[in-house]
């Protein structure tokens, strides 16, 4: 059974007891997301990372969402990229086109990836080129208070160390505030060169979902979620705060383990 529940500062916890608990809450949940988003404004615009996440999300491809979700309206992104072709093993583009992209009925032009035959500062630059051009023709809504895309779920996963998108523990790119995608040379996770997005457009989003699974990111769940204080470390995960929208926690139990005992309590079962 599922475990929810929300604290104050940062956002609700959905907390699993198996992988498979999760991979349906996750898919029930952008499913509906979805559904209101296109009742909302005609489009459901949603931005998806590396890592497990695709695998994670494999239950949409399965009835009933497979029928039911209206995948026409879908537009496509990604939080971050790495710069590699598309046909690479490191891409997450070719991640979420062989897990997911392929096995539903996405319009094809509605997949917006980055241009992979440039460096990573131009690709960076074409990226935000043309999300640009889908703001001012509304194909992606706008934020209230900045002028940065409003993107209706932003999918994130949590690295080991805290990191989300291509946005790691100490790197100048957790500082840029002007641009909506930046490009890094020297990831410390290979391949070196990325695009990603900006804090800014990740706390512009409406919703921002974070999913995390294993004993491995429970320690980087717990930072991100609990701790406070000037002693703790400043991982990227916990700069993830929605100005306006709401933050979402998708857990198992293994990734929750350390979480402290006030954000336990008080669940809906």
């Amino acid at each position: 059974m599922a475990l929810s529940g929300g604290h104050k500062n940062r956002g609700e916890l959905r907390i699993h007891e198996s992988l498979d608990e999760l991979r349906t809450d996750l898919a029930d949940y952008i499913a509906e997301l979805s559904d209101a988003s296109v009742k909302e404004h005609g489009f459901f615009a949603i931005v998806l990372s590396g890592g497990s996440l695709i695998g994670l999300m494999g239950k949409l491809f399965e009835a009933p969402y497979i029928k039911t979700v209206d995948w026409s309206k879908w537009y496509i992104f990604w939080a971050d990229e790495r710069v590699v072709a598309k046909n690479h093993a490191d891409s997450n583009y070719k991640l979420a086109k062989d897990g997911l992209l392929s096995k539903v009925p996405i319009v094809h032009s509605h997949v917006h990836s980055i241009n992979d035959s440039v460096s990573a500062e131009d690709a960076a630059d074409d990226y935000e080129f043309a999300i640009r051009q889908l703001v001012k023709t509304r194909v992606v809504s706008v934020s209230e208070i900045n002028d940065c895309p409003k993107f209706d779920l932003i999918l994130l996963g949590l690295g080991q160390d805290g990191h989300v998108a291509s946005l790691f523990p100490n790197h100048s790119a957790l500082n840029e505030r002007e641009e909506w995608v930046t490009f890094i040379t020297d990831s410390p996770k290979p391949p070196p060169e990325r695009i990603t997005f900006t804090l800014p457009v990740i706390n512009s989003a409406s919703t921002v979902a974070v999913v995390a699974t294993g004993e491995s990111k429970a320690e980087a769940a717990h930072l991100a979620i609990d701790a406070v204080g000037p002693e703790c470390p400043l991982i990227p995960a916990r700069m993830v705060q929605p100005a306006t929208g709401k933050l979402v926690w998708f857990l198992d139990k293994l990734a929750a383990s350390k979480l402290e005992d006030s954000n336990l309590n008080n669940k809906l079962g």
